[in-house]
């Protein structure tokens, strides 16, 4: 028991950290919580926020240890698990944040808001059964949050389930009638028909949101309405209204999300200049299941070929996991939220142990083998750690999809990727991010001859069955059947493709683009300047 004297003590303390994390005072912060927590080891918000104020001073591995210490001292307080999860999630402890899930599910009678959050922590980790599990039980107790109705349609659609997905996401419209994320979902959910659509539903939304409203909140639903309005047009075949509607979402999307043109050839420099210096590795095998990559551009036919492939007897898919890419910040003890944290991480890479890396990412990612041989990580931005793949995990498999360079950038521009990406909102911009692509998978190419397997998006839709030969063949694996039927695959997909990936194999998006070839002339000329042919 404290004397009140050194309760008084503790609670100056406390207040003087809170100031100081205010003011953006992070080592004061720092001095404040360790004096506390010297007295009350066990205090998991104290620790916590002594997490926080160390990973804003960029110190990613000293605060991920702070977090660690705060699991077997977790109180049974949902909310604050819950906190806790989400941070060493975003840190790259995934099996931190798996305890602290456990540690949830332990809970007798947990209400509904709880059993949200579970939700949304087994969907963040890519455990889409179990978080469809957790959102079952939420649903019968009751949820009553747009964030809820829109986490339980996501769960659905990912599962496949897209009639009950389409019903949970016309009540949350109905509710919520601002609501653009639902809106976006349900455009996507099938192909809209003259005799079946949302137009109407996403006009009149779109009609309740100030259109003379600067707020970032007003001007993102409305980017988000006129995207879904473009999805309708665009199916319906009426391409100059969808057109309009595209170029008025993407211009709301530029205000919100300037690109970076600078800071993005920056970190192509830094990673072509960084892979010239890697230390070598050794080339033990992996005892265990092995990752296979799949790489490229977004909207490239990832999602396809991941389907093709985890349709395999030994392969599964772990989705588009950010493992890699937190590790690699780990590595470098730099914070991954950071502006300029992964260009940080890029220039620090030259000392890292990059085998080291390896092993950390195993650790924290074999789990999701699930008991098969291999296991697909399939985040397309991977492209840029090639090098540092070949490195740290010498036998891992790395599969490059290519896809034609008007196709796959007329894919980006028409998707709502939404605050995510600032390339795919500009023709000029989208060249630009392109020939940085280009620069970069050039070098690999060039550099590393034998890196990773070079897979065209046109021929695994034309002529599957010899192109997933040579996939399987470059994986180590024999072919099975199954593997051409990606529609027979049952497992969640978690991507803005999750709805087309459950057909079978068809070439209908090739050429997509030359519908719009009037108004995509300036990205014909952008990319053509960045030294990239197009037919």
């Amino acid at each position: 028991m404290h004397t009140a004297d050194t309760k008084a003590a503790l609670g100056q303390l406390r207040h003087r950290a809170q100031q100081a994390m205010g003011a953006g005072q992070w080592a004061e912060a720092q001095l404040a919580l360790q004096s506390l927590l010297h007295c009350e080891p066990g205090d998991v918000p104290a620790r916590m926020a002594l997490a926080d104020a160390i990973l804003a001073q960029g110190r990613m591995r000293e605060a991920t240890g702070q977090m660690l210490q705060a699991i077997p001292l977790l109180p049974n307080d949902a909310a604050l698990i819950v906190q806790l999860a989400w941070r060493l999630s975003m840190n790259g402890e995934i099996l931190g944040a798996r305890a602290c899930l456990e540690h949830l599910g332990r809970a007798p009678h947990p209400p509904a808001e709880v059993l949200s959050e579970q939700a949304h922590l087994y969907w963040m980790l890519g455990q889409i059964p179990e978080a469809r599990a957790c959102m079952d039980r939420a649903v019968a107790l009751g949820i009553d949050t747009d964030g809820e109705y829109y986490l339980n349609a996501m769960l659905y659609q990912f599962l496949g389930r897209i009639d009950e997905a389409e019903a949970v996401l016309k009540t949350c419209l109905q509710r919520w009638p601002a609501h653009g994320d639902a809106a976006v979902i349900l455009a996507n959910l099938r192909r809209q028909t003259p005799a079946s659509n949302h137009l109407d539903t996403f006009l009149q939304s779109l009609g309740r949101i100030p259109q003379q409203s600067k707020s970032a909140r007003d001007l993102f639903a409305r980017a988000e309405f006129e995207s879904a309005i473009f999805k309708v047009h665009d199916d319906c075949g009426r391409y100059e209204e969808a057109w309009s509607a595209l170029a008025r979402s993407n211009a709301l999307m530029r205000e919100l999300l300037p690109y970076d043109a600078a800071g993005e050839e920056a970190l192509t420099d830094a990673l072509i200049a960084a892979s010239q210096v890697l230390p070598a590795t050794s080339q033990a095998a992996i005892d265990g299941p092995t990752p296979i990559f799949i790489v490229g551009l977004p909207r490239s036919g990832s999602t396809l070929l991941d389907q093709m492939l985890s349709n395999h007897s030994q392969v599964v898919s772990a989705g588009e996991i950010m493992d890699l890419q937190r590790q690699f910040h780990w590595m470098a003890d730099i914070s991954p939220r950071s502006a300029r944290g992964m260009l940080t991480a890029v220039e620090r890479s030259p000392g890292m142990d990059l085998a080291e890396l390896g092993e950390r990412y195993l650790q924290q990612t074999r789990w999701r083998a699930q008991g098969r041989r291999f296991y697909v990580d399939k985040l397309p931005v991977n492209v840029r750690m090639v090098p540092f793949i070949r490195r740290a995990l010498p036998h891992a498999p790395i599969l490059h999809l290519v896809r034609d360079p008007m196709d796959v950038c007329y894919s980006n521009l028409k998707v709502m990727f939404g605050k995510a990406s600032a390339y795919c909102y500009d023709q000029q911009a989208l060249a630009h991010y392109y020939g940085q692509y280009a620069r970069l998978t050039d070098h690999w190419r060039a550099s590393m001859p034998d890196a990773m397997l070079e897979v065209s998006y046109a021929a695994l839709v034309n002529e599957p069955e010899a192109t997933m030969r040579q996939v399987l063949q470059y994986c180590g694996l024999a072919m099975e059947g199954d593997c051409l039927h990606p529609e027979r695959n049952l497992a969640p997909v978690a991507t803005p493709s999750s709805v087309q990936v459950r057909e079978p194999v068809h070439a209908r998006s090739l050429g997509q683009w030359r519908r719009y070839a009037e108004h995509l002339e300036s990205l014909r000329l952008a990319l053509a300047k960045q030294g990239i042919a197009t037919e």
